[in-house]
């Protein structure tokens, strides 16, 4: 056997085993030569080699990747078709019951939104905090005024430079989260009795929004893959009065999808020509899976339409709930109901949060952790096609660690959320991501945590209790 032939055999037995996984990036043709201590020119045909058997793919200016296995679609999930009628909106009650219900002692909590603190710096932040709280003995309310601490506020400002995207630093406003930049924001653009349009799902904090302020929600037809259906906006946009639209174009919660650059053109464009304005949650933006930092709709706006929220408590620590609001047009009525609704954000986290920034490596936090969620949601969706019966269908994310299933019609998922919190195992049940009872057979389960025994026994289970609840309906 030659050297190259040797070196494909023994990734492609990688592959085979589980460690290199569909979808993943191997090692380039040049760190492969210096990690086996080979001549690129043997590497080269090793991959190549790989890819005339189907293990491997080579993406242009991106690199090798192992191929997705033969027979497993890129993704089962159909698109979304909701009635486009505005509706009430009362999911409160349960997100909260859910939320709470991952508190449980020792339960696995798949049902959770957060992430995984064990891969995230939180330690290292409150180092910061600690640090600058003793060097500062006296404080005043009045340093924490909006629009927030100017070392953060510059921290923000060269991140959006680095990824692509100037920012106006004088348009950035310091919120308590990106939960709280969305209120504002919303409170901003809408009010009471008013409608919004929403994806199909859509985010439960979105739908919160627009119950607490006494508006009514429509959901859009959403594809798994590509995001709102812009064409189908546009009719409801003809039929009814609509006040302002809210997305997540970037690794949507809970379908996890990258919306194409042309889509996230055409939706300002139509909401410009319009005049309705669009608040963008963007709080995965960071957590992409591919070599390119993905554009926001922010990147098109040209008249002030796009009201862009994002937060540090999906990268870096939610202990802290640093998020920010670039409000475009509507940037002094957003700043002044933050003042009204709670005043001011704590200045010693935006301070740690600032430092962290300027002097630890965020980059490569961000790219340990961006592998991480990859691998695992190639994990958890093969575990889920796995032990799942026949009939369950899964997003293909592109990005955040989240992961939406689809299970048989026949299935009620609020059945299913009791049944594995009796066992430990928390999930969150499709009925908090739509104002209506559309998605009543949907769980997301969430894959921030490292691959254990203990999370495949808890998918096991689920799989058991799904096909338990299945069987009990066809009776």
């Amino acid at each position: 056997m030659t050297l190259y032939e040797k070196l494909a055999t023994d990734i492609e037995a990688l592959v085979q085993q589980g460690v290199l996984l569909p979808g993943e990036k191997i090692p380039s043709v040049r760190q492969a030569a210096q990690h086996h201590r080979l001549s690129i020119t043997t590497v080269v045909r090793a991959y190549l080699l790989l890819e005339s058997r189907g293990i491997l793919e080579s993406r242009p200016q991106s690199g090798y990747f192992v191929r997705a296995r033969p027979g497993e679609p890129p993704i089962d999930l159909l698109p979304t078709r909701p009635a486009a009628r505005p509706s009430a909106v009362d999911v409160s009650a349960l997100v909260l019951s859910t939320l709470r219900s991952i508190r449980v002692d020792d339960a696995v909590p798949l049902g959770s939104p957060y992430p995984d603190p064990r891969l995230y710096p939180w330690q290292r932040i409150t180092q910061y905090a600690n640090a600058i709280a003793k060097r500062y003995d006296t404080w005043s309310v009045l340093d924490d005024l909006p629009p927030g601490a100017p070392p953060l506020i510059r921290q923000i400002t060269r991140r959006y430079l680095e990824n692509g995207l100037a920012v106006d630093p004088n348009e950035v406003i310091v919120t308590i989260g990106a939960t709280e930049a969305i209120n504002l924001c919303l409170q901003a653009v809408a009010k009471p009795g008013d409608t919004i349009a929403v994806e199909s799902p859509t985010y439960y904090a979105m739908l919160h929004a627009i119950e607490r302020l006494g508006m009514r929600a429509v959901e859009v037809a959403t594809d798994p893959v590509k995001g709102i259906d812009v064409q189908a906006l546009a009719k409801l946009l003809d039929e009814r009065p609509v006040a302002a639209c809210m997305v997540m174009p970037n690794f949507q919660n809970p379908l996890g999808f990258q919306m194409p650059d042309e889509r996230k053109q055409a939706l300002v464009e139509l909401l410009t020509a319009r005049d309705i304005p669009v608040i963008e949650n963007d709080v995965y933006g960071e957590l992409f899976y591919g070599d390119v930092h993905p554009t926001s709709l922010k990147s098109y706006d040209r008249a002030g339409i796009v009201l862009h929220c994002s937060s540090f408590s999906k990268t870096l620590t939610n202990a802290y709930r640093i998020g920010w609001a670039l409000p475009g047009r509507y940037r002094e009525r957003v700043e002044r109901l933050k003042f009204l609704n709670t005043l001011t954000t704590s200045t010693i986290p935006q301070l740690a949060i600032a430092e962290f920034l300027r002097k630890d490596g965020y980059d490569f936090h961000l790219r340990r952790v961006r592998k991480a969620y990859a691998q695992q949601a190639n994990i958890m969706a093969a575990a889920v096609r796995r032990f799942f019966p026949q009939g369950t269908r899964v997003s293909r994310p592109a990005g955040g660690y989240v992961l939406w299933v689809e299970l048989p019609e026949e299935v009620d998922a609020m059945a299913l959320y009791h049944a594995a919190l009796e066992r430990r195992i928390t999930v969150a049940p499709g009925h908090i991501f739509s104002p209506v009872p559309t998605y009543a057979n949907c769980i997301r389960l969430n894959y921030s945590s490292a691959w254990t025994p203990d999370m495949e026994a808890a998918v096991v289970t689920l799989g058991k209790l799904v096909a338990t609840l299945q069987a009990r309906e066809a009776i």
